[in-house]
């Protein structure tokens, strides 16, 4: 049984596996579950393949002439370029990448280094996350993000820096251990009450690592119908211990029987 240390956003699975994870304890396979608002207590969902997306956090740094708000005309204001490439990002999902793909672009938050509303601000900040379901769409959701900047910097006449931080890859499900992890949880719950075809999320996962390591699956547990994962009104309800727990213990049974 693994405990899953700084899960949230500080790579708790890869700090693990880089001490020998796996090879320290033998490892042959890996299973997790996760609590999930909106599906009924005592259900069970999951999937094969890609399950979870892949996060790339962007940072966009603008830099203008800053100046009196009085006299635009003697700065050259970063406010109005930032607007114009959080506007055309989101042309990268909508006009540059293939409906039946999966691309997220979330931009969310914007900042100056001045707070006086009678300033024209040097520099303007933009972060945000992307989320995607495969590799190959992240490294073109980065370009398509930096080549609209260079263009805007060019006819603005402003400087932009942009980085690119890779967070979580996609978690992906071996097809066997998926099989087998539905195959547990329909002998607790019934076959109406699991789902073994959840549609992929774009919110992502640390245990990414451990599947890119030894073959597994991390599959939903429902939570009942309570507000959404990290609201303030979250609140898991003790009823899915029980099948949570039988859950882990036929994995065991299933996966590890005595000889």
């Amino acid at each position: 049984l693994i405990f899953q240390p700084a899960e949230e956003g500080r790579f708790g699975a890869r700090e693990m596996l880089e001490d020998g994870l796996m090879e320290r304890w033998s490892i042959d396979e890996v299973y997790g579950m996760h609590t999930m608002p909106g599906i009924p207590i005592g259900s069970f969902a999951g999937r094969a393949g890609p399950n979870m997306g892949a996060v790339g956090n962007p940072t966009i740094k603008i830099t203008g002439k800053g100046g009196h708000a009085a006299e635009p005309h003697l700065c050259i204001d970063p406010m109005p370029v930032a607007a114009q490439i959080i506007m055309a990002c989101q042309t990268v999902v909508s006009r540059n990448t293939d409906p039946l793909e999966s691309l997220v672009i979330s931009l969310t938050n914007l900042k100056s280094d001045s707070t006086a509303t009678n300033v024209i601000p040097e520099t303007v900040e933009i972060t945000g996350t992307v989320r995607t379901l495969s590799d190959d769409m992240m490294e073109f959701a980065e370009k398509r993000i930096r080549e609209i900047c260079d263009g805007i910097a060019l006819s603005a006449n402003v400087k932009i820096e942009v980085s690119f931080a890779p967070g979580y890859p996609v978690t992906v499900n071996d097809p066997d251990s998926t099989a087998a992890a539905m195959a547990v949880a329909r002998e607790i719950v019934g076959a109406e009450n699991v789902d073994d075809d959840l549609a992929p999320s774009m919110g992502a996962e640390d245990f990414a690592y451990y599947l890119q390591k030894r073959p597994g699956a991390f599959i939903n547990i429902g939570n009942g119908d309570t507000a959404g994962l990290h609201s303030p009104y979250y609140n898991f309800d003790d009823e899915a211990i029980p099948y949570g727990s039988s859950w882990l213990a036929g994995m065991v049974e299933a996966r590890s029987p005595l000889s």
